[in-house]
């Protein structure tokens, strides 16, 4: 199949390669704003530029497209492939609030097309694995969950308005993972932020750091943290504690941990620099889902309403931060 890729920066070249390596894809025709960037990239994986998004969608004959432009564009891109009967992959977020993300998943809905959205720890052998061990009852039963998201260094200033800020660009993945392992839906959130760091974070009005304590509807207590600062490297961890036994997705040799303990390990010596790294065969898996679904040999591994309750989650922390108080889901959207 032919698969048009909307997108050349940091996760379209992520993508382009991903792309060019999954069976069934016959040909890539890659599009950005800047076509420059588009034939760069063509030229780097084997693929065919186009001269503008358009072209993509009116004359280059794709079969489907994946969506890995700036996030602001996303429900218009998403809307234009429901209403060509495109198939379609978007990186989150859908849209950056609420209503945005609603319209653009009625639009979905009302072409009857696919829509699958990038939650790329699904597919990392790690969460696969506690969620077999969660569901199978080997833990027992899980009375809290920690998860953990640390970038190794703050993203660009000119990112951070555009991004929604931490919950919804960063934790939002947590929110996802955490329903997607247990099943459980996030009744009531509590969340905190702060800032030490650079002030492009409060000028956007978003935080450096921040730490959600959340209610799942069986009373199990998840907390969430995440920070911009984390120099020792990236970090995403989930632990699962439950009443047989203890799982921990992420503590692996490049995790960026060093023990307080004098028998325990050392730092890494390649600690993980981003989520590319971290995350680099969850995103080949991803992808060649995508291009499974696309071409009806599989279903639809993580539906855009999925995008659409993570979200609602880091909504729900982002007032309940504003506010300092907590904040139930069903009061909010």
């Amino acid at each position: 199949m032919r698969i048009g890729l909307l997108g050349a920066g940091r996760m379209g070249s992520l993508h382009a390669a991903a792309l060019t390596a999954a069976d069934g894809v016959g040909e890539l025709v890659i599009a950005d704003a800047d076509p420059g960037r588009a034939a760069i990239l063509a030229e780097a994986v084997g693929a065919r530029p186009a001269r503008s998004t358009g072209e993509v969608f009116t004359s280059a004959g794709v079969d489907a497209v994946v969506i890995a432009t700036a996030s602001a564009s996303h429900t218009g891109l998403i809307t234009r492939a429901a209403r060509a009967g495109l198939p379609a992959f978007c990186e989150k977020p859908i849209a950056l609030d609420l209503a945005g993300t609603i319209a653009a998943l009625r639009e979905v809905e009302a072409a009857g097309t696919l829509l699958q959205i990038g939650f790329q720890r699904r597919f990392d052998a790690g969460y696969l694995a506690a969620r077999e061990a969660l569901r199978s009852g080997r833990l027992g039963r899980v009375h809290t969950i920690r998860c953990v998201t640390s970038d190794a260094a703050p993203p660009p200033a000119d990112f951070l308005p555009l991004s929604g800020g931490l919950f919804r660009d960063c934790l939002v993945h947590d929110f996802d993972a955490v329903r997607w392992l247990t099943g459980r839906e996030v009744t009531e959130v509590y969340a905190r932020g702060a800032n030490g760091g650079a002030d492009f974070f409060r000028q956007a009005g978003d935080v450096d750091t921040a730490a959600a304590v959340l209610t799942l509807d069986d009373g199990t207590l998840v907390t969430a943290t995440a920070t911009r600062y984390n120099g020792a490297g990236y970090d995403v961890r989930t632990e699962l504690s439950g009443e047989r036994d203890q799982w921990v997705v992420g503590l692996a040799e490049r995790a960026p941990l060093t023990s307080a303990e004098p028998d325990g390990p050392g730092a890494p010596p390649h600690p993980w620099a981003d989520f590319r790294e971290r995350f680099a065969d969850a995103y080949r898996a991803e992808l060649a889902a995508f291009v499974r679904a696309a071409r009806g040999l599989a279903g639809n591994p993580c539906p855009g309403a999925e995008g659409l309750r993570a979200l609602h989650v880091a909504e729900a922390c982002e007032v309940s931060r504003r506010e300092d108080r907590p904040v139930r889901l069903a009061d909010v959207g």
